[in-house]
């Protein structure tokens, strides 16, 4: 990140505010310098993951045709962005195509843990892992959302059925939230 931020522009979004990976027929990527991003899916909204700063996204989608997905800032946060073109001269140039390696593998990762943890799971399965994801965010972040609308935006799940089993979590001692909002989590059970 720090070889390639001279090379593009500084945009400083708020919370909510949407970046497109293309604009005008031109492909961009980012580069999360503080703050935290989700990564959402164009038609439905459904948030595909989050990342906190430091990231870079919009790399390990660059084959890809169309504008399906978008980054949203979830609160006020720093980028630098800049033409994907560019800065795949600025690996080669810089010779960091292993850093761009890990990036990709740590980006290809994350992908295949969520779609494993979401495919054919219970419901309890998926809460409880949004819930460990959730407690993984910055804690600007984690305060400023109640559990059901993060687990919601990520998930198919019902709002009555995410409350259910956030209920009989919170009932059980094993979650401590205020105002819907998450504080304390303890290691969930294996089954519900």
């Amino acid at each position: 990140m720090d070889s390639i931020a001279p090379y593009g522009e500084k945009i400083t979004p708020v919370k909510g505010e949407v970046l497109r990976y293309q604009v005008n027929g031109k492909r961009y990527c980012y580069l999360l310098e503080s703050g935290s991003i989700s990564l959402n899916r164009r038609g439905d909204g459904m948030v595909l993951n989050s990342e906190k700063s430091p990231f870079i996204m919009g790399v390990s989608n660059q084959s890809a045709y169309g504008d399906r997905l978008y980054v949203r800032a979830l609160e006020k946060s720093e980028l630098t962005r800049l033409p994907l073109e560019r800065f795949n001269l600025l690996v080669q140039k810089y010779a960091l195509w292993e850093s761009t390696c890990a990036l990709l593998i740590y980006t290809s990762s994350r992908i295949f843990e969520h779609c494993t943890m979401i495919a054919k799971m219970s419901s309890y399965d998926i809460v409880k892992f949004q819930l460990n994801q959730l407690m993984n965010e910055s804690p600007s972040f984690r305060t400023n959302i109640t559990a059901a609308t993060y687990i919601k935006e990520r998930t198919y799940l019902s709002r009555s059925s995410i409350m259910r089993i956030i209920s009989d979590l919170k009932s059980a001692g094993l979650l401590s939230m205020e105002k819907g909002v998450l504080i304390e989590l303890k290691q969930l059970p294996p089954r519900y």
